[in-house]
């Protein structure tokens, strides 16, 4: 009995399980070292799954230099559609890396005995921030939109597709200017505190040296940032809601959807 495997069906599955599997590495929330290697290859293969029905006629010839090629295409696809998603999610922990910054948490990492290398370089809040936003994904079930508007490029650019690298370049430059602004947003009322703060205390210093404005200053700084940012997480669903929508429109616009 000969046993004939469907060749086509099983390039398409493997190709569009490598561009997932890159887009996995990258993109948030999926980019988190808790989720085992192994679980990724498995969310790679059940993503692509789905579409490989529609991919069979896509499929590049079978030979070694045109597999080589179109392997190396789709890692550089999902990679770019990946980072493209992490940029823009990442002004929420650029704004809590400001809120320690300005607040004077920000060596804390330096002191943190799970990392005592610092190789993360994220504060107290950056952190905080980046699992508030990976935990309102999840709750809101806005990771279903940033995993839709990935599984639209297997229909906008299939396999044998190509992506326009000056649109990608266009949308890169203007994904990271929305990203500080986005930070800033987020951030920039408990700076514009903390800054007055600082301008409060220096004067007190000149008025009354005696009082030791410097030393004073930690536990006020460290007041006002805990309270000016339990005040700034009611905006945070509102700023997650946001990133998502912008992130998924510049996938789109990225895959020329």
């Amino acid at each position: 009995m000969n046993l004939e495997l469907p060749l086509a069906e099983l390039t398409a599955l493997l190709l569009a399980s490598v561009r997932a599997a890159a887009w996995l590495v990258v993109s948030p929330p999926f980019n988190s070292r808790t989720i085992p290697s192994a679980l990724k290859a498995l969310l790679s293969v059940a993503i692509a799954l789905p579409v490989v029905p529609t991919l069979v006629g896509k499929v590049p010839q079978l030979d070694t230099a045109e597999m080589v090629v179109s392997l190396a295409e789709q890692v550089v696809l999902g990679a770019a559609l990946g980072f493209l998603t992490s940029l823009l999610f990442s002004a929420v922990q650029a704004a809590g890396n400001l809120i320690d910054l300005f607040g004077g948490f920000s060596v804390a990492f330096a002191f943190d005995p799970l990392d005592a290398s610092g190789s993360t370089g994220n504060g107290v809040f950056g952190r905080f921030y980046n699992v508030t936003a990976i935990t309102l994904l999840f709750a809101t079930g806005a990771h279903q939109l940033v995993l839709r508007g990935f599984t639209m490029s297997y229909k906008a650019l299939p396999l044998d597709g190509a992506m326009s690298l000056h649109n990608l370049q266009h949308l890169l430059t203007n994904g990271l200017v929305e990203m500080f602004m986005a930070a800033l947003q987020i951030a920039g009322p408990l700076i514009a505190v903390l800054f007055c703060a600082d301008i409060g205390l220096g004067l007190l210093s000149r008025v009354a040296p005696a009082l030791n404005a410097f030393a004073l200053g930690f536990p006020v700084k460290i007041l006002l940032t805990l309270g000016g940012a339990g005040l700034a997480m009611t905006m945070l669903p509102q700023a997650v809601s946001t990133v998502v929508d912008k992130a998924v429109t510049a996938v789109m616009q990225a895959i020329g959807s």
